[in-house]
């Protein structure tokens, strides 16, 4: 059985997060402490350098030669299920289309584990559990990010053609041009391929430019070398990367607490939409965990740690490209908001019930 002390431990390790996170919401809410420009300054510098510099540090301190090809492919197999099956659902509603799809997956399938799920991890199961924890944290930031990434940009072109925007226009023209030139020369493609061309290379615009990408990457290459060969960084640089990461997740909390104050207050026409976020979110989520870990034969505490850590609120990223491309960002902005204040006693819940 659980004891009290592992419950304290848990209270512990996450509430100083929400600590942070109350403040920044009292500091705009009632202190009016920062403007809007301040804001969305201390937002950018979360983004471009306490997440990616805490990204860095979490993925180069994780060893790649010891992989838990379990955990890793019930993760996998839990994002392949959810899509097939919001795919389906979306498919014969009257509202059915791309967009629900991005919605969904965007929900029940990216946890927050980065900012909120490692140290409720670390306090429920130990530092090994938090360790393989990380493992799924490098897939998102690799492989999943960059897929939810391009079906945003899929989304966005294919509205491209109804209404097309002058960016959109413009690299659309320059395919078609280019289309034409070719079929002088007697070389025929389809304008689908060259839509899939336009989005590729936006998508790849993108991540090139996402700090989080570089810092994902640089983390991995280090982590390679440091595990192949035992190496570690000079003091120097392993200190200058500390004292930034260290304080990368109460900038992120904080971030979102200013996120949080910014918005208004939820409205009774919204009611239908929450229920639908957290729906998805705390129990769609785990679900799906659930069957694909038993799928995979995944068993144990990785078990246990992998369905609470899929019942972790939506993650910060998918809202961020909601909002860039429209895609829902207000059903998104509730699965975070109500998501990280039902975090804490709907994981504690689920760390009960696993442990019955």
């Amino acid at each position: 059985m659980i004891s009290l002390y592992q419950v304290y431990q848990v209270i512990a390790a996450t509430v100083p997060l929400y600590v942070a996170m109350i403040l920044a919401y009292i500091s705009v809410k009632w202190w009016k402490l920062f403007t809007p420009d301040q804001c969305s300054g201390i937002n950018k510098f979360v983004a471009k350098f306490s997440i990616p510099l805490l990204s860095f540090q979490l993925i180069s301190t994780s060893n790649p030669y010891k992989m838990n090809i379990r955990l890793v492919g019930a993760d996998a197999l839990q994002k392949i299920l959810a899509f097939l099956v919001l795919a389906v659902i979306t498919r014969w509603s009257s509202s059915g289309n791309l967009k629900w799809i991005i919605t969904g997956i965007s929900l029940s399938t990216l946890p927050n584990t980065l900012i909120l799920g490692i140290p409720l991890i670390r306090a429920m199961y130990g530092d090994e559990a938090a360790g393989l924890l990380v493992q799924i944290v490098v897939l998102q930031s690799f492989i999943w990010y960059n897929i939810l990434l391009f079906l945003f940009e899929l989304s966005a072109t294919r509205e491209a053609y109804v209404t097309p925007s002058p960016e959109v226009a413009v690299e659309l023209e320059a395919a078609r041009e280019e289309q034409e030139d070719e079929e002088t020369e007697g070389k025929k493609r389809s304008s689908g391929k060259n839509v899939l061309l336009v989005v590729l290379l936006t998508v790849g615009k993108k991540l090139i430019s996402n700090p989080n990408t570089h810092a994902s990457v640089a983390g991995l290459i280090w982590a390679l070398i440091k595990f192949r060969w035992g190496l570690h960084l000079p003091k120097i640089a392993d200190k200058s990367i500390t004292i930034l990461s260290d304080g990368g997740l109460g900038m992120a909390m904080f971030s979102l607490g200013l996120f949080m104050a910014s918005r208004a207050g939820i409205k009774l026409s919204e009611i239908r939409r929450v229920v639908l976020a957290l729906s998805l979110k705390f129990l769609a989520g785990p679900a799906v965990m659930i069957a694909s870990s038993y799928a995979i034969g995944l068993r144990g505490i990785v078990l246990k740690m992998a369905i609470v850590q899929a019942s972790l609120p939506q993650g910060i990223v998918p809202f961020v490209f909601a909002k860039e491309y429209n895609v829902h960002p207000d059903i998104l902005s509730i699965g975070v908001i109500y998501g990280l204040l039902l975090a804490l006693p709907v994981a504690l819940a689920y760390y009960f019930l696993l442990d019955l």
